[in-house]
Formats: structure tokens, C-alpha cells, sequence
């Protein structure tokens, strides 16, 4: 059996168990990680940083988790909305006035959160270089019309999200996504998760490693839908190889990436699993975690071509919430047990090769542990 790091509660061995049978079986190196009421129950860790397995998976290793991401950029959203000052109701003109153009003045804030906002690709960027030019994207989004009248449908915004969310952030504070969450959420909890990663951190980070049988020109496209069809859309295609490059750390991409591990990504999210308060520090009040899992769309999601059930800011899974990214990493909340379960790894895998449930797998292990 593979080694496995850290501490795990007795009654939450199967996660350790878990994570051990599913690095002999194919993954490189994995973290995972549990709170409960607050408190981590389960932080635990194993095996490499590299694809030849030369260097050992540390305590404080990060890696690219994608869009995983997601939930860091909405709980900014949600942090504001509870100060007062960003009202989910909104149209997102009346922060962003430019954004009213081309017949998107009735958007509403809930709807960019809830991927409902009609703009799920980016009609300027077709190289991934052009992702890094934030006036530009952002620009190119206000003038761009929506693909469906806002709020009657759903399709996933998986680069759009955080250029969306983070402007709303930016027109409200000032401040980037990345810089409002350092100070605002990753620095009071004392959470090595970082929205575009300083230069400093480099040397801690663990390459994503392309699925079996790919190379780092794998790219992240558009799933098939039911009857076999892919969705054509536009903008950059990101590869493997652009998500390892130092430039990709150093922009601003608030919906994808996101440098972490299991442990913080599970310490920050179980604010809103704990009704706003871990570890004796409050980031939201218990009503301003609510619209992390109140219902905002349910039906088809005409992206990623699947029923689907979007909160303000996550995707609702029974009475669960979360997401993750490309390429395996998850986080599940669940209010109602107050727990929260995070998964974050270096090997991909690709879905439309082979069923990919680890994130699922550990997520059930430690429900496991409350019966």
C-alpha cells in the first residue's frame, strides 16, 4: 500500500484508504482533505510531484486546480453580497456600465453567478496569450451580446465566469480577484491558496501531469452532449502545457487558476459549509452562505450538454454543493452535515476516455465517517 501523510481521524480511515488504493491504481500525487463543524478531521497526503516519481508529494506542495478555482472566485461574490455592497438582485450594469451594451441590461449578478448570463464563450481571444490582457477580455465581454435571453437558460462559463465575477469584484473594491481573496478570505484563515500564483510559490508547485497515453498538448474542450454532438465554441483552447507555464500563474484567470491543495482548498470552502466561521474567524454571516446552495436554474446545461442544478456560485448536487476541475480536482460541501471534502491531484485523467471518480470516491468515504 502507498504511503499516505498526515493525520486522519479513526472513524474517517476509509478516506485514507481510500486515497492509498487510488494512488496505486493510477495517480502520481494526491491530496485530500476533510472538515467537519469546521475543524479538519482529515488532511492527508502521498506520493509524487512528477510524472517519473523522483520527488515525493509534500505537505505544502500545490498544484493547478483549475476550475476548482470557481468556488474561491463566487465565494468573493458571496462575501460582498453579505458587506452590502454587491446585491445579487443587480442588474451588472449598475456596477459595470459599459456591460449594458448589445442587449445585456437586464443581467443580473445571480445570473453570471449561476452561468445563466447567455455568454458562455469569449468572442475576442482565440490564442491563450490573449487570456492575460484583463482590459481586453473584459471589454470584449461588455460588447458582446448573449447567446440566449439572460436567466432562461443555463451553459457553463468556464473561462467567462471569473472575467464576469471578477470585473463585479474589481468595479466594487478596487482590487483584483486575486488580491480581494489573499486579503480578504486566504490570509485571515490561513489558506495556502493563491488566484494566479507570486513568483515566490513557484518552486512549491507540482505540474500537472496529461492523462495516460496524452501529452501536454491535451486540451480542455467541450463535452459531447447526449446525441454524440460536441458544442462548437469560441475563444482559446487550453492546453496542458499552458496551465504548467509561469505566464499562465502569473494572470488573471479568477475561474481556472487557482493554486492549492486539498487542505486549503477544503479550509476555505468549509466557511460556507460552517455558516461563515472556521477557526474562530467569521468571513460571512450564516445567512450570506445561503445563496451557495439555494437554486437558482435547474434543467439543461446547453454546454456541458447534462441536467444540471446551479446555485450563486456552484453547482447543487442533492444537498450538497461545490465543483471541480479539469482533470479530477473537487470540493463538496454539505450544509446540512457541515462538512466539506476536497480532492486535489496532479494526474488527469480524461473523461471522455475513462470514467474519472476519484473526487466522488472520497467524497463518499467520508460520509462513510458520520454514520
Amino acid at each position: 500500500m502507498t504511503d499516505i501523510n498526515g493525520f486522519c481521524e479513526p472513524r474517517f480511515g476509509a478516506v485514507r484508504d481510500t486515497l492509498a488504493a487510488l494512488l496505486e491504481k493510477g495517480d502520481v500525487g494526491a491530496s485530500a482533505a476533510v472538515h467537519l463543524d469546521g475543524e479538519p478531521v482529515v488532511d492527508i497526503w502521498g506520493g509524487y510531484v512528477d510524472a517519473d516519481r523522483t520527488a515525493f508529494w509534500e505537505r505544502d506542495t500545490l498544484t493547478a486546480v483549475n476550475s476548482t478555482t470557481k468556488n474561491m472566485t463566487a465565494l468573493c461574490a458571496l462575501i460582498l453580497a453579505d458587506r452590502g455592497l454587491l446585491d445579487l438582485a443587480a442588474p451588472v450594469a449598475a456596477y459595470w456600465p459599459e456591460f449594458a451594451a448589445a442587449g445585456k441590461e437586464g443581467v443580473l449578478v445571480r445570473h453570471v453567478l449561476s452561468h445563466t448570463a447567455g455568454l458562455p464563450d469569449l468572442s475576442g481571444p482565440t490564442v491563450v496569450e490573449e487570456l492575460y490582457d484583463w482590459e481586453r477580455v473584459t471589454s470584449g465581454l461588455a460588447a458582446q451580446a448573449p447567446e440566449w435571453e439572460p436567466g432562461t437558460a443555463a451553459g457553463y462559463h468556464a473561462l467567462t465566469f471569473g472575467f464576469l465575477v471578477g470585473e463585479l469584484v474589481r468595479r466594487v473594491t478596487g482590487r483584483g480577484t486575486g488580491e480581494f481573496f489573499a486579503q480578504e478570505v486566504a490570509g485571515p484563515l490561513g489558506a495556502d491558496f493563491h488566484i494566479g500564483l507570486p513568483e515566490e510559490q513557484d518552486h512549491r508547485v507540482s505540474p500537472l501531469i496529461p492523462p495516460p497515453a496524452s501529452t501536454a498538448e491535451y486540451a480542455a474542450v467541450a463535452p459531447t452532449g447526449p446525441d454524440g454532438a460536441r458544442r462548437q465554441h469560441t475563444g482559446p483552447t487550453v492546453r496542458v502545457k499552458d496551465v504548467n507555464s509561469t505566464a499562465w500563474r502569473r494572470a488573471r484567470i479568477p475561474a481556472v487558476n487557482g493554486f492549492g491543495n486539498a487542505r486549503s482548498v477544503a479550509l476555505v470552502q468549509s466557511v460556507l459549509a460552517n455558516r461563515g466561521t472556521v477557526g474562530g474567524v467569521r468571513v460571512l454571516s450564516p445567512g450570506g452562505c445561503e445563496p451557495a446552495w439555494q437554486e437558482v436554474f435547474s434543467g439543461e446545461d446547453r454546454v456541458l450538454g447534462t441536467p444540471m442544478s446551479w446555485t450563486a456560485g456552484f453547482g447543487k448536487f442533492g444537498n450538497a454543493f461545490g465543483w471541480g476541475g479539469w482533470g479530477g480536482s473537487l470540493v463538496v460541501s454539505d450544509p446540512d452535515s457541515r462538512m466539506t471534502v476536497a480532492y486535489v491531484m496532479n494526474r488527469m485523467i480524461d473523461r471522455e476516455r475513462q470514467e474519472d471518480d476519484r473526487g466522488m470516491e472520497l467524497v463518499m468515504a467520508a460520509y462513510s465517517g458520520l454514520s
